[in-house]
């Protein structure tokens, strides 16, 4: 029996996604095929692969030979929330820009994406649908085709993405919840929070945009006096140990066009954004981040 416990790394990641971590060579239906004959339990009990794992929460494959074959020695370069015919959703890491920028050859979402579909003998170029800043990390969605781009970009303007991000901003906001309304470029904004941990000096904060205009939440923390923590472009200053700012995009939910299914994805947390709550929390890292998937 293959056994995992689950850390902070894959608290609320979905069964599917932790397995196409652990085993990235096997065909989805073998996949299907571990939940559907029981080879496969969370906690000794059977489970689908639409399922959430939690902290602490113990995965178990049924040891053999096809399953030994697959398993991989290390888990893949790009974390992929989701994938299907029309689309990819990875958990962008902190730092990386989702395009390379003009004349400069970086480390780039785009690029890696297409190199793993190269690898993988798919064809097809990565389009972005939604966008994050350079340093905010979290769920970010790309379509494998214009066309999938399109109809997820209609989807988009028509729907919209609900999402909830978690943040951490500097300083004590003056209330425990609250909804930050002020106009950006000259257009309306509103973004919703409430406070999930008060440190010293600095609190842990799950984030609504209610409007998604450019660099919104970041710009309103700001403007209330509480900047993005390593946001140094709106007065958060930086972190030299990590290499993004402390904003992360960790729940997304949107109806597939395709098919009118709801789908949520959640974004583990990066390893040193868990490191940072962890010397803020202590102790209380644990239950902050089991409440998390019910917020």
């Amino acid at each position: 029996m293959f056994t995992y416990r689950i850390t902070e790394t894959d608290h609320c990641r979905r069964v599917e996604n932790l397995l196409c971590n652990l085993l990235p060579a096997a065909p989805h239906g073998y996949l299907k095929q571990l939940a559907k004959t029981g080879h496969l339990k969370v906690n000794g009990s059977p489970t689908s692969l639409e399922a959430l794992l939690r902290l602490e929460d113990t995965v178990t494959l049924k040891e053999s030979v096809r399953t030994r074959h697959f398993l991989a020695g290390d888990r893949p370069r790009l974390d992929i929330l989701y994938e299907d015919q029309w689309l990819m959703v990875f958990n962008k890491e902190p730092g990386l820009p989702m395009h390379r920028a003009a004349e400069v050859d970086e480390r780039n979402l785009v690029d890696l994406g297409m190199k793993l579909m190269a690898e993988r003998g798919g064809e097809g170029k990565l389009r972005p649908i939604n966008r994050l800043d350079r340093g905010t990390s979290g769920v970010v969605m790309l379509g494998k085709s214009s066309a999938s781009a399109a109809m997820f970009g209609q989807m988009l303007q028509e729907e919209g993405l609900d999402k909830m991000y978690l943040g951490v901003v500097g300083g004590k906001p003056a209330a425990p919840a609250g909804s930050i309304s002020a106009p950006l470029e000259g257009k309306e904004a509103e973004t919703r929070f409430r406070v999930l941990f008060q440190g010293k000096g600095i609190a842990f904060v799950a984030i609504w945009p209610v409007t998604g205009r450019m660099h919104q939440i970041r710009q309103h923390f700001r403007i209330i006096g509480h900047p993005i923590r390593g946001d140094k472009r709106y007065g958060g200053g930086t972190l030299p140990e990590y290499p993004g700012h402390l904003l992360h995009s960790f729940r997304t939910t949107f109806v597939h066009p395709s098919n009118g299914n709801r789908l949520t994805l959640h974004a583990p947390l990066p390893s040193g954004f868990v490191a940072q709550l962890r010397a803020m929390a202590g102790d209380m890292l644990a239950p902050l981040l089991r409440e998390l998937p019910d917020l």
